[in-house]
């Protein structure tokens, strides 16, 4: 643990905080020793493979607990089920595969799941495992449209199951963002004047050519809800594994994907989970493609939400604002692979800057700056609860809600309120107006918008 916090220290976070983030991560390594061998529990995966799949890693972190048992995988592409199978039997999980997730949520050797798919699959699945009285950790972003959030809160609420949304950044890469949460929550920046989230581009493909889809993929069932075409595939370019999410058919490009982690920490620090804006418009945007047979999310956008409060926050593909002077807790400029020191963050950093009338700050996964060595460097004076306790792991904080029985940090309400965020500005960025939202009702001030809620579903994939 010393080491670690040195570690922290040397990396530009305050040392009372790298005490208190490695101080909670040992505490709960200690608990996880504790758990009794009668206290097993059995855990299916839908959506696996070899990577890039963020299963992978899920289940990476899941098995480090003791009482975890995985019984089941499954997948609609053949190769990637026997894939999984192989590794994880490797584990020594006896693990049975399957090509249909409701074999999975109907089996009674599967007490909770994780849901690691395309997003156009999540609510469905998630919504019939809770029925099924699964305990769910479903990825982010939890839904394709606003009115599967709605629907996933309704279930959550009716069956009184555990659900954690992947959001991972509000416990993990060693605090940063819950810190900088804390920090601007605690006002040691002033009032905050507008948040920029800055989450990269969307690749363009320009058109794909239509072929067979490969004989182990059951291609009809990957698309389920959504409408029927062709398998596309050039090179590492598809309409398929990991690049659907470049298709607002199937995802809603970097607002659901990047935007999903960026936007959720931002509506945490204005402190509006389960809540949102009340107007969205967009600033800019480019062209996106629209032949049908290639990505088709807008590559460039700058989109600005504006709260009750008149807080602003602007999320963009990095056109964010140039900030100089950024130091760490130690009073030091971050330095290049040269050891140069650089001034600050430019407008195209992925991450958050939050600017106060007092000061600003720049957090992302590998920084924590702020305008003043002291905003950082001072231990702030009270906890503010944002959470009950301070996970240091998010897949162990389902694990341990599952027990208790309490909200995960990103339960359905804060995992569905920010995604209906992103959803917020895809629905702009798609219509093209400036839009007024209603965050009680959930209803625009506009009919072509409030269409854009929910979407017409394929065959038998519907949402009660």
């Amino acid at each position: 643990m010393t080491r670690s916090v040195a570690a922290m220290v040397a990396s530009g976070l305050p040392a009372w905080h790298a005490r208190d983030w490695f101080g909670s991560a040992a505490q709960a390594a200690e608990a996880n020793k504790r758990v009794a061998a009668n206290d097993k529990l059995n855990v299916g995966v839908i959506g696996v493979g070899p990577r890039p799949r963020r299963s992978n890693d899920l289940y990476n972190e899941a098995k480090r607990a003791q009482h975890v048992q995985f019984t089941a995988v499954c997948d609609v592409d053949g190769l990637h089920r026997d894939f999984a199978v192989d590794q994880y039997n490797k584990d020594k999980f006896k693990v049975k595969g399957y090509s249909d997730f409701r074999e999975v949520t109907a089996s009674p050797d599967v007490d909770a799941l994780i849901i690691a798919i395309p997003d156009h699959w999540h609510a469905i699945v998630a919504i019939d495992a809770l029925k099924h009285g699964k305990d769910v950790y479903c990825e982010k972003p939890l839904t394709l449209t606003i009115e599967e959030a709605l629907a996933l809160k309704k279930v959550v609420k009716e069956t009184g199951k555990v659900l954690q949304t992947g959001s991972q950044q509000r416990c993990e890469m060693g605090g940063k963002f819950r810190l900088a949460t804390e920090l601007v929550r605690s006002g040691r920046i002033g009032k905050i004047e507008k948040i920029e989230c800055r989450i990269g581009d969307n690749p363009l493909s320009g058109p794909i050519k239509a072929i067979d889809p490969p004989k182990e993929l059951n291609w009809d069932m990957w698309l389920g809800p959504a409408p029927k075409v062709a398998y596309r595939q050039d090179g590492g370019k598809t309409n398929c594994h990991y690049e659907f999410r470049w298709w607002y058919e199937y995802s809603g490009g970097k607002m659901t994907d990047w935007g999903a982690h960026h936007i959720d920490i931002a509506q945490w620090m204005v402190g509006m989970d389960g809540s949102g804006p009340v107007g969205v418009e967009v600033l800019e945007a480019t062209k996106p493609y629209d032949k049908g047979d290639g990505y088709n999310c807008h590559q460039h956008f700058k989109i600005l939400y504006t709260y009750a409060d008149g807080t602003k926050v602007e999320v963009s593909h990095g056109a964010g604002s140039t900030a100089d002077g950024l130091v760490d807790a130690k009073g030091e400029q971050r330095k290049d692979k040269g050891g140069k020191p650089i001034s600050g963050v430019n407008g195209g950093e992925n991450g958050l800057l939050v600017i106060g009338d007092k000061g600003k700050i720049f957090v992302s996964r590998g920084l924590l700056l702020a305008s003043d060595k002291a905003i950082l460097s001072e231990p702030l004076k009270e906890d503010l609860k944002l959470y009950p306790t301070r996970p240091t792991n998010h897949m162990g904080n389902f694990l341990d809600c599952i027990k208790t029985r309490e909200t995960p940090i990103c339960g359905v309400e804060v995992g569905a309120g920010s995604v209906i965020v992103c959803h917020l500005g895809t629905i702009a960025l798609r219509t093209g107006k400036k839009l007024k939202w209603d965050p009680k009702t959930s209803r625009f001030d506009d009919e072509q918008a409030n269409g854009m809620i929910s979407r017409p579903r394929r065959g038998d994939w519907k949402i009660s």
